[in-house]
């Protein structure tokens, strides 16, 4: 079975944020494909932007630095996903977007796990699909997440959360520890260690 990631990506996205679990899910594939087996995931970057940006017609953002990304579907027209990952970023656009919120969720239902990375976790408080069970976020936005929506449970001092159907991540780098622990509880361990063995990152599923 090969499921459909969907990663939103949008302006003032954090680089790593959206590009670390791309690429975890990406050499999870070449290292299934070297094994003979079938690519476990399909990763769909899902552009928030309208707007044309590609001589091909597809949609672009501008990560924050200015690296530019680009997407393989607009947000209005993207399907849903076994998988949803939010990256973090500067938010208050993304988090404000009705297309983006109307995405997650109608996502929602169908995806096996909704996820965040770093301030992603606002986005998903704005869409209304964070509820009791504790949520974190990056260090340094704890305070503004419990500010901007009391009624959730946020923790600090993890680096990622997952209740099943609901995950979220502590800052940036978290994303790698997050999506690795994703290929460990979709297509077992043992992809997961070859993974991150293949990507040279010291990994240790919590």
């Amino acid at each position: 079975m090969t499921r459909r990631v969907g990663l939103l990506l949008f302006d003032e996205v954090e680089v790593l944020d959206a590009c670390g679990p791309f690429e975890v899910f990406s050499v999870a594939n070449r290292v299934a494909a070297r094994a003979g087996a079938e690519p476990p995931f399909e990763v769909l970057l899902v552009g928030a932007r309208p707007e044309v940006a590609e001589d091909d017609g597809s949609p672009a953002v501008r990560a924050r630095g200015g690296l530019r990304l680009g997407a393989d579907v607009r947000v209005g027209d993207a399907p849903t996903c076994d998988v949803v990952l939010v990256p973090g970023g500067v938010v208050d656009a993304v988090a404000a977007d009705p297309a983006v919120l109307a995405w997650l969720r109608r996502s929602r239902p169908a995806a096996e796990v909704v996820a965040s990375v770093c301030t992603g976790a606002f986005v998903l408080a704005a869409a209304g699909l964070l509820d009791h069970r504790p949520v974190t976020t990056h260090w340094e936005d704890l305070d503004d997440l419990r500010a901007a929506h009391p009624a959730l449970h946020v923790v600090g001092d993890v680096r990622y959360l997952d209740h099943g159907d609901l995950a979220t991540s502590a800052g940036i780098s978290a994303g790698l520890d997050l999506a690795l622990h994703l290929v460990a509880r979709l297509e077992g361990t043992e992809l997961a260690a070859a993974t991150a063995r293949q990507m040279d990152y010291a990994w240790h599923d919590a």
